[in-house]
């Protein structure tokens, strides 16, 4: 059973915080018990004295959802707005600060498993299991369902100068809408099973995508084409699970279950650098912003900074558990989210964790940062949306 979250925006219902008094007149039938019919305190969170009296950092709480949360997206142009979406088939648009703004992106039948704004933040896409994808305004009135999958969508991608949308489906297809007119465009067929990870090229002319097949292929998507297949030695033997292209438009980093990371040229296709392994599957990977370093976290409780240019490690980042998300602030620093529930800022040239951001009760899912890089966001397992102030250790 979930803890309960720290107390609620002004907009929540905190009725049931307040205390109840009761006399005799009220008791309306007394039931003798024996040891055996208490429940075992040890099993209840609830009334564990030191679980209540937990550290919390966050600055703001989003307690809207009723169920986990699977992915966060903050708006690149509004500082304060942000998107939530969870295993309750429900999707929110909010506001870091604002308990009494909310927008419920209502429509989907199934887990809101990836949300994603355009680049001038003027739409944002939420994908579902249920296969469906939606296009909201910022407001959160509906601006069109695009549909073709026939399975859930794992990812959304947005082209980094137009409203074109990309989404992968766990039926090993890739769509691509214009999203402004809700019209179809391309559909890209070719791997053998879920596409897990996919994403455009910074400059717009590729599309990088992987899967659970083990391959990365590399497309025009314009014509649809399949300029190139990676898969085989020296590549993953085991599933994608994420991917990162670098700033330039030339290098692709992928990392699978097998616990490996490969950075692949995307002119050639070609294999070019095999990441030092790690013990367990690896959960997340992201360039830094100057492409020279790249960061790759796995469920080992490790994450590396990774020296591209000179193919070594530059540090090891050590965590409490699983790393499961990452996010670049500047070239020289980055958040983690942790299977803990703890967020932490890491100085990427050290390795040292400069502040943990604890309130959390359950596994980070997702991390953004806000457009004006004054806050984080986490989503966790607990149910709740977290607002971390990046303003020094805690």
């Amino acid at each position: 059973m979930n803890a309960p979250p720290p107390p609620s925006p002004p907009h929540d219902d905190d009725d049931n915080n307040e205390e109840v008094f009761i006399d005799e007149s009220d008791i309306l039938h007394e039931v003798s018990m024996d040891n055996e019919d208490l429940p075992d305190a040890a099993d209840d969170q609830d009334s564990d004295p030191e679980h209540l009296d937990e550290d919390d950092d966050s600055v703001h709480t989003f307690t809207g959802h009723n169920g986990e949360l699977y992915s966060v997206a903050c708006s690149p142009s509004n500082s304060t707005l942000v998107a939530t979406g969870g295993g309750d088939d429900k999707g929110f648009l909010w506001k870091i600060g604002d308990g009494e703004w909310a927008s419920e992106l209502k429509g989907h039948k199934d887990s809101v498993s990836s949300l994603a704004f355009s680049h001038d933040g003027q739409f944002l896409a939420s994908g579902g299991l249920d296969g469906i994808v939606q296009v909201w305004d910022v407001m959160g009135n509906p601006r069109g369902t695009l549909e073709g999958p026939g399975g859930g969508i794992e990812w959304l991608k947005w082209h980094p100068r137009g409203h074109v949308l990309l989404a992968g489906s766990e039926d090993s297809t890739v769509w691509m809408w214009n999203a402004e007119r809700a019209a179809f465009l391309n559909m890209f067929a070719g791997h053998g099973a879920s596409v897990t990870c996919g994403d455009f090229t910074p400059d717009g002319k590729i599309l990088c995508t992987g899967s659970d097949d083990a391959t990365l292929r590399i497309w025009n998507p314009k014509s649809g084409e399949n300029i190139h297949v990676v898969r085989g030695h020296p590549y993953h033997t085991e599933g994608l699970t994420c991917l990162s292209i670098s700033s330039s438009s030339t290098l692709a980093l992928t990392g699978s279950k097998d616990g490996s990371a490969h950075v692949v040229n995307i002119s050639t296709g070609k294999v070019i650098n095999l990441v030092a392994p790690h013990a367990d599957s690896i959960e997340c990977v992201g360039f830094a912003p100057s492409d020279s370093w790249a960061a790759i976290g796995s469920m080992d409780q490790n994450l590396v900074i990774w020296d591209i240019e000179h193919s070594l490690s530059r540090a090891t980042c050590n965590h409490e558990d699983g790393v499961t998300c990452l996010a670049w602030l500047d070239s020289s620093f980055l958040a983690t989210g942790c299977v803990d529930g703890n967020v932490r800022l890491w100085d990427s040239r050290s390795g040292e964790c400069t502040a943990t951001f604890r309130g959390h009760q359950h596994a980070i899912q997702s991390l953004c940062v806000s457009a004006d890089h004054r806050y984080l966001v986490s989503a966790s397992m607990d149910g709740t949306a977290r607002v971390f102030e990046l303003g020094g250790p805690q």
